[in-house]
C-alpha cells in the first residue's frame, strides 16, 4: 500500500484572493434553547407561585418545606451537594460549549464574491462527489473518501494498474474536483492507494 501523500502541485498552487470572507455557519440552537426556556418558566412559575400563596397566608409547598429541611441539615461536603453541584457545573459547561461554538459542522461555507450571498456545500454531498470521481479513475475498484473542515482523506483499492500511477491519478483527480467546489478554505489532501483483495 502507497504511504498517504499530499499532491505536491496542489499544496503549492497559490489561492485565489477573494474580497469577501466566508465565515462558518452558526446553528440555530432552537432544541438546547427551548429546553433551557421551559425549565426556566417553569421553575421559576412554580416558585412564584409558592412565594405568592406563603405572602396570603397558606403554608409553603411540601417540596420547599423539604428542601429547605435538607439544605439546613445536610453537609456540604456530602455526596448529594457533590453531586447536585457537579450536575449543575457540566450544565453550565454544555451551554457555554453551545453558546461559544458555531456548530452545523456538516456544512462547508463556500467562496464569497458578493457580500450579500452566502452558501454552503452539504459534507455528505462532498463525499459522494468526490468517491464518485475517485471511482472513475483507471483501476480503482474501491473507494472512500471522508471531507473535513481541513483535509480530505481518500482511500482506494486498485485491482490492476501499478499503485504509483493510480495514486497519482486519484491525487490530481481529487485536486482538479475540491477546486471546482468552490469552498472557502481549500483542505489539504491525503490519498492512500492499496492492492484490492482478491
Amino acid at each position: 500500500m502507497t504511504p498517504p501523500a499530499t499532491s505536491p502541485g496542489y499544496r503549492r498552487g497559490c489561492p485565489q484572493r477573494y474580497p469577501h470572507r466566508a465565515r462558518r455557519f452558526w446553528s440555530a440552537r432552537r432544541v438546547p434553547a427551548a429546553l433551557v426556556a421551559a425549565v426556566v418558566l417553569g421553575a421559576s412559575g412554580i416558585l412564584l407561585y409558592d412565594v405568592v400563596a406563603v405572602r396570603a397566608s397558606r403554608p409553603a409547598m411540601s417540596w420547599r418545606r423539604r428542601l429547605a429541611h435538607e439544605l439546613a441539615t445536610r453537609p456540604l461536603d456530602g455526596a448529594w451537594a457533590t453531586g447536585c453541584a457537579a450536575a449543575a457545573v457540566l450544565a453550565g459547561c454544555w451551554l457555554i460549549a453551545l453558546a461559544v461554538t458555531p456548530g452545523l459542522r456538516g456544512l462547508l461555507p463556500l467562496r464569497r464574491d458578493t457580500p450579500d450571498v452566502r452558501a454552503g456545500l452539504d459534507r455528505a454531498a462532498a463525499e459522494l462527489v468526490l468517491r464518485d470521481r475517485v471511482m472513475a479513475v483507471s483501476g480503482v475498484q474501491w473507494a472512500r473518501v471522508d471531507v473535513g473542515r481541513r483535509r480530505v482523506r481518500a482511500r482506494a483499492r486498485a485491482h490492476f494498474r501499478d499503485l504509483d500511477d493510480v495514486r497519482a491519478d486519484v491525487d490530481g483527480v481529487l485536486a482538479d474536483t475540491v477546486r471546482e467546489l468552490g469552498l472557502a478554505r481549500q483542505p489539504a489532501l491525503s490519498v492512500r492507494v492499496g492492492r484490492a483483495r482478491c
